[in-house]
């Protein structure tokens, strides 16, 4: 990908496509076309996208970047190579294999959506994104880029990549712009016979456009910067479960001296992940990974 790609494209505030021109539509899949052409990313779930493939990839990247995924993947999927291996596999195992990743209730999301997939639809991800929301931590957009990824269906969705590419073509100089006000663009510009790579387009684009035109998404109304990490909560839920998961097992007592953080928070955040389901509490006093 060179620079040049990005010249002329409208980033400036006040210069933006008409949506109801059809040289502005024109105009619109061209570039994104080109880029795709040029600079498209290998991902593993591209080459292959089978629906189990499909499945893993997009719940663990909904909330992680691409390059920690592309490590991840090719791991998690030997472990577990069908969604028949992944439901019956102990939850310790699919977490140790999760870790580094974070953000784990997406593992316990993707065990137990896998589980209902081999008890409700005889171990097939569902195409239809109606049945794909009804499974654990699916919601409307990950549902739709199922459906596109995994059966090539023209589903209508937005993610972030998606939005940030909309934003900076059709709303320059907007602020406080609603998904809903996208939505109807995303289905208008779909071409019907290549919704997959249609989508893999627009993602590639809008990881790129930063670079070059800066975050279009700072203008969404749904834009939100994220809580640092450090000294945070999430720091240490990620602490306690990684300790588990290479331990074993950890006495209740011992427990804030090896996350390293004070007794009163770990023993809080402890008892959320055992209501959660993520721990367990053992008659000798020990915390577990809950399988």
């Amino acid at each position: 990908m060179t620079p040049e790609l990005f010249d002329g494209l409208p980033a400036q505030p006040g210069r933006r496509l008409n949506p109801e021109d059809t040289a502005d539509i024109a105009f619109f899949r061209n570039t994104i076309w080109e880029y795709f052409r040029i600079a498209g990313r290998p991902m593993p779930w591209r080459d292959d996208p089978n629906p189990y493939w499909v499945l893993v990839s997009e719940v663990m990247l909904q909330q992680t970047q691409v390059p920690r995924v592309l490590t991840r993947f090719p791991r998690f999927v030997e472990r577990f190579p069908t969604i028949a291996a992944l439901a019956t596999a102990p939850f310790s195992e699919v977490l140790a294999e999760w870790s580094g990743l974070g953000y784990n209730r997406r593992a316990r999301f993707l065990h137990a959506a896998a589980g209902q997939i081999v008890d409700e639809h005889d171990g097939q991800v569902p195409a239809d994104p109606a049945a794909l929301v009804r499974l654990p931590g699916i919601g409307v957009n990950t549902a739709g880029s199922i459906a596109a990824f995994a059966y090539n269906r023209p589903v209508v969705f937005i993610e972030t990549n998606i939005r940030r590419v909309f934003l900076h073509f059709f709303f320059a100089g907007v602020e406080d712009v609603h998904d809903r006000d996208i939505l109807p663009l995303v289905e208008h510009t779909l071409p019907l016979d290549r919704p997959r790579e249609w989508y893999w387009a627009l993602m590639d684009y809008g990881v790129a456009l930063p670079r070059h035109a800066g975050n279009a998404n700072r203008r969404s109304r749904h834009y939100s910067r994220q809580k640092p990490f450090a000294d945070s909560d999430r720091q240490i839920r990620g602490r306690i479960l990684r300790l588990l998961t290479e331990t074993g097992a950890v006495s209740v007592a011992d427990l804030p001296d090896a996350t390293g953080f004070p007794a009163p928070r770990v023993a809080g955040v402890a008892h959320t992940l055992a209501a959660e389901g993520f721990i367990r509490r053992t008659s000798d006093d020990r915390w577990v990974v809950a399988d």
